[in-house]
């Protein structure tokens, strides 16, 4: 069993090391203590039975803009570990805290041009759209994909919870009144939970 928690300084040495092992783009640990000393409530691990780190999202709200909007700065699931909703519902949990506590209207992110499992996380669980390409800017000379949302639906991944069927209700109910609102809501989440709805 895996639980997902906010992220506490004793977590920052092992949120290193599976940063270390799992991506290319590396922090030195200063960069770990400037996130959580200045938004604390945006990081978060998954942490096994054992007391293991096996996961973490690194997040920040963007300072030099006039929108308010977060950023995910890194994401990662060691391999033993993937292929079990984590890196979703690690997302979810930054999401939501980023509109809960800082109202963030969306969140950015970079994704490598070629990690296509990333991306299609990103852009069909989370309903990230594709922004821009910048090119060249890893280290090592890779394009990257910035993807954006605008969707906040603080339950949009249902994987962060089990859902009774009263739960599902909550969760459709919540999307009607923000697409009735004229908020931009990607559905595609949902076909992983349900069969397909006509909407009329």
């Amino acid at each position: 069993m895996v639980c997902i928690r906010k992220a506490t300084i004793d977590d920052l040495l092992a949120m290193q090391a599976c940063n270390l092992f799992c991506l290319p783009e590396n922090y030195q640990m200063k960069y770990y203590f400037y996130h959580i000393l200045s938004w604390p409530q945006l990081l978060y691990v998954a942490e096994d039975y054992g007391g293991k780190i096996v996961g973490y999202v690194l997040a920040k709200m963007e300072e030099e803009t006039t929108e308010c909007h977060g950023h995910i700065t890194s994401l990662a699931v060691l391999r033993t570990h993937r292929k079990l909703g984590l890196a979703t519902k690690l997302m979810a949990a930054a999401q939501n805290a980023m509109e809960q506590v800082f109202g963030a209207e969306y969140v950015s992110l970079h994704v490598r041009k070629s990690n296509r499992a990333a991306f299609n996380l990103y852009t069909e669980t989370l309903g990230y759209k594709i922004h821009d390409m910048e090119a060249k800017y890893y280290a090592d000379g890779e394009d990257a994909i910035t993807t954006t949302t605008t969707t906040m639906v603080v339950v949009a991944a249902l994987e962060t919870q089990k859902l009774s069927d009263g739960g599902m209700v909550k969760v459709v109910l919540d999307i009607c009144s923000r697409v009735s609102e004229g908020e931009n809501v990607s559905l595609g989440f949902l076909d992983r939970f349900c069969t397909p709805i006509v909407w009329g």
